[in-house]
């Protein structure tokens, strides 16, 4: 299909009258065209829908997202209602929602090359620098589905053994029947079939939270969890139980991570989903995350949740020589107080080397200390966690509409693309890309 957005119409004269010019979507369209992306998957067979063009999706998706439209029905829809949907689209065409969902479930080596070129964008742009330093951090986002179709490892052989029992029950029934069919009408064989389909189902349940429990267990993760409390989602069997919000509640959910540039940008550099319910062993997949050659990575600012020797170590990544060959990691080691405490209005900065007995914990509670420390960390609050925020509550992203771990990256992956498109639009000064790549 060939997408023409030029040519001139009775009214308006030409489509690229229906918006501002300094409109988000030009933005996005001139930006998708720019980077030139060409990791994307389509319907090679030809079979099905009309074969709509890959950079007119990537910019559907990238648009919608940015601007709160995530179910694949709502963006259908929103092309023939929506202006800048329309003109994505060239106003002709309106992808069905089958196409979009596909399109978005087959193409996260798309969205990967999509976030890492726009970056590239913005250094091109001296919007992004290429040494640096990152915030992390981890958000519960909800998954696509209910606590209450969870059963745990304990619960599920509760309700096996109350099935086995029926079954039992019901052939003894079928013996003495004969065959004959209940009274409300349902036949014995298939309602012994159900159950024992049941009990199949929790079986391979069973077998799965027992497979999650010695991993834990080899990982050093369990954290006190038994066996008997491991949870499994039926609609949704890779997501977790999670606390949520305050703490005081939990959600079927995943944990999304990103790395945050804080040399002012606040463009996402790095970021993934993980079905771990805390951040303790995420710091090093976190500052990974980042590619090399986006961001030379300088320092590394994180919260508690984060901090252990071993992940610290791993970042660092101090050698024989004792020379550290990987960024400083500024970690805090237990949680922050709200306001500050009396010991933080002293003048009380450390002085001199660490003492020679000092723990590895306590030499990082001392590192954060010092004015380099507290203006590192400090960069934590003002960059991811203000990300975050924008994410959940301005473009409204709080619940993944894909399942399964693979899926939920890929859908993540999208997400911070369209962050990142949103926001350069922004340091841009809502300028077009061609103006600034002809003036910046």
């Amino acid at each position: 299909m060939n997408i023409d957005r030029e040519t001139p119409m009775l009214f308006p004269v030409d489509m690229r009258e229906w918006l501002p010019a300094n409109h988000l979507v030009h933005f996005i369209i001139e930006a998708v065209n720019q980077i030139g992306v060409s990791g994307f998957k389509v319907n090679s067979r030809g079979s099905g829908s009309e074969q709509m063009p890959p950079e007119m999706m990537l910019s559907l998706l990238i648009y919608s997202y940015a601007t709160g439209r995530f179910g694949s029905r709502t963006i259908e829809a929103a092309t023939y209602t929506d202006v800048a949907l329309r003109y994505i689209c060239g106003d002709k065409a309106h992808p069905d929602h089958s196409v979009i969902c596909a399109f978005r479930k087959d193409n996260k080596e798309l969205f990967e090359e999509a976030f890492t070129k726009v970056l590239l964008l913005a250094r091109q742009l001296k919007k992004l620098k290429k040494v640096g330093g990152i915030s992390v951090d981890g958000s519960k986002i909800r998954a696509n589905a209910s606590k209450h179709k969870a059963v745990s490892y304990k619960r599920a052989g509760e309700i096996i053994r109350e099935l086995r029992g029926e079954v039992a029950q019901l052939v003894k029934m079928a013996e003495e029947a004969d065959g004959q069919e209940l009274e409300e009408g349902l036949k014995i064989p298939d309602e012994i079939q159900r159950r024992e389909d049941r009990a199949a189902a929790l079986e391979e349940a069973r077998k799965a939270m027992e497979k999650m429990y010695e991993e834990a267990e080899q990982e050093g993760s369990k954290q006190g969890k038994k066996l008997d409390e491991y949870q499994h989602n039926f609609t949704d069997r890779d997501s977790r139980i999670m606390k949520a919000g305050n703490g005081k509640h939990f959600e079927q959910s995943y944990n999304g991570q990103l790395a945050v540039d804080t040399e002012g940008s606040m463009l996402i550099v790095g970021g993934y989903v993980t079905q771990h319910g805390n951040d303790k062993k995420e710091l090093e997949s976190a500052v990974s995350s980042v590619p090399e050659e986006v961001r030379e990575v300088s320092d590394v600012s994180a919260d508690s949740g984060f901090y252990s020797e071993e992940a610290v170590a791993a970042v660092e990544k101090v050698n024989e020589e004792g020379k550290q060959e990987g960024p400083e990691v500024y970690c805090a080691v237990e949680k922050g107080h709200h306001g500050k405490t009396i010991d933080d209005l002293k003048k009380n900065k450390p002085m001199g080397r660490p003492p020679a007995d000092m723990t590895e914990k306590e030499k990082m509670a001392r590192k954060l200390k010092t004015k380099k420390g507290k203006e590192i960390y400090k960069k934590r609050k003002e960059t991811v966690e203000p990300v975050f925020g924008i994410i959940k509550h301005v473009m409204g992203f709080r619940q993944f509409m894909l399942r399964g771990i693979d899926n939920v990256n890929t859908e993540w992956s999208l997400v911070k693309v369209a962050y990142n498109f949103k926001r350069l639009h922004t340091l841009l000064g809502k300028k077009s890309l061609s103006e600034c790549m002809a003036y910046g």
